[in-house]
């Protein structure tokens, strides 16, 4: 069993072009055609998490958020970032990514799994994705293999490709949720492969899709005061601190949430007529935007994503059974609490 095999199955689940066009959701370091020996399952990729994956034996490590984020400029080990790489790549370890799409995708999603430690029912994704498109083209079946391996070049094999042979000519339909910039790559790689202008048969838009996008929302079984789903919230999601707006003094029944930073989508919550808004990164003067209007609260960004973990762990391991699917015993949140 490869790498590729397994990233593959992942990909099935939160396709790449799913993530947002800020991510580097994807194989970061490694090659993914070597055999897998074991999987580390993390939030965040760190020097101790590749030293436990070289004491467990794994040469995957599969984490919810990029190690890189921005370009590096160099691989000196100045900072936690390059020495991680470094010592990675030394080791013969494979880092992989799955940030953006795996929280915009309803079934097996961050989001889903955070609303379902809630006890959430009756959920729907908060903001459903804009303009998902199909895409049609025709080429010929000599061309198809050269075709595959211009897209794996240029980390477009991601795309969903359904093949479907027709005399001389293979018809290649391509499902993505695409930026200008990934239709002007594609339409390159067709041009490349096949020395002509390859016409497009078919441009398929769909306005939104009810099981792509961010966020999710859903209902309590039984409203509960304010007070009580707070402390819901801080124990079934293992935090000794909330910070929140003023209480209102209402019934809390219907709650919007998103793993890590959604101060994005707060006007959503809202709109969707949330009685409660459960995220994490914000700022002082972002409180302010609930206005009397929402409760607000923020439970810190790790503590938001930390059933990821499980989630990844559960994934491989209900998949592939040929190696050992570990979840981190590194506890990587670099936010410490006095309480």
């Amino acid at each position: 069993m490869k790498i590729r095999d397994v990233l593959n199955y992942l990909e099935q689940i939160a396709p790449p072009e799913y993530q947002e066009s800020y991510d580097n959701a994807g194989l970061i370091t490694g090659d993914a055609n070597t055999e897998v020996s074991g999987v580390i399952c993390c939030l965040d990729s760190t020097e101790a998490v590749v030293d436990e994956a070289i004491a467990k034996g794994c040469n995957l490590i599969l984490a919810h958020h990029p190690i890189i984020f921005k370009g590096l400029r160099s691989l000196t080990g100045n900072n936690y970032v390059e020495r991680t790489i470094i010592k990675a790549i030394r080791e013969n370890i494979a880092i992989y990514a799955i940030h953006t799409n795996l929280d915009n995708v309803y079934q097996h999603g961050v989001n889903q799994r955070f609303a379902e430690t809630l006890g959430l029912l009756d959920t729907q994704i908060l903001a459903p994705k804009q303009n998902l498109q199909r895409l049609t083209a025709r080429i010929k079946s000599d061309e198809a293999e050269k075709l595959r391996a211009a897209l794996e070049v240029r980390r477009l094999d991601h795309l969903h490709l359904e093949w479907s042979m027709q005399g001389d000519w293979t018809s290649i339909a391509i499902h993505f949720n695409y930026s200008a910039a990934q239709h002007s790559a594609i339409v390159d790689v067709l041009e490349d492969v096949t020395g002509r202008t390859v016409p497009l048969s078919s441009w398929n838009v769909r306005e939104s899709d009810p099981l792509v996008g961010a966020g999710m929302i859903g209902v309590l079984p039984k409203a509960l005061s304010e007070k009580q789903f707070l402390e819901i919230v801080r124990d079934r999601m293992k935090t000794g601190c909330i910070r929140h707006t003023n209480l209102l003094n209402k019934k809390i029944h219907k709650v919007a949430l998103c793993g890590g930073a959604g101060g994005f989508l707060l006007s959503h919550a809202i709109r969707a007529g949330a009685d409660a808004f459960i995220t994490a990164d914000y700022k002082y003067h972002e409180f302010f935007d609930a206005d009397g209007r929402i409760l607000l609260a923020d439970i810190g960004h790790f503590e938001s994503e930390q059933y990821t973990i499980d989630l990844l762990q559960e994934l491989i391991s209900r998949k592939f059974s040929n190696f050992a699917a570990y979840c981190t015993q590194v506890r990587t949140n670099p936010v410490q609490y006095l309480v």
